[in-house]
């Protein structure tokens, strides 16, 4: 499956394992942070605001 990965995150899991979390911190800086943000921001909001909303409306159900 790592060819799914795109390549940016191919060089930071490779900073990662290599020299640490510290390491990729200082390389990479505030990507990481808005990355780590963005993806979990995306991630709640299907999860607990529009599956819900779905569910409420009709167009998926819930068996």
């Amino acid at each position: 499956m790592s060819f799914l990965r795109p390549e940016f995150l191919k060089e930071w899991l490779k900073i990662f394992k290599e020299d640490g979390i510290k390491s990729l911190l200082k390389q990479k800086g505030w990507k990481i942070v808005v990355a780590f943000v963005g993806f979990y921001l995306v991630r709640d909001s299907i999860l607990y605001i529009l599956i819900p909303y779905l569910s409420i409306k009709g167009i998926i159900s819930c068996q």
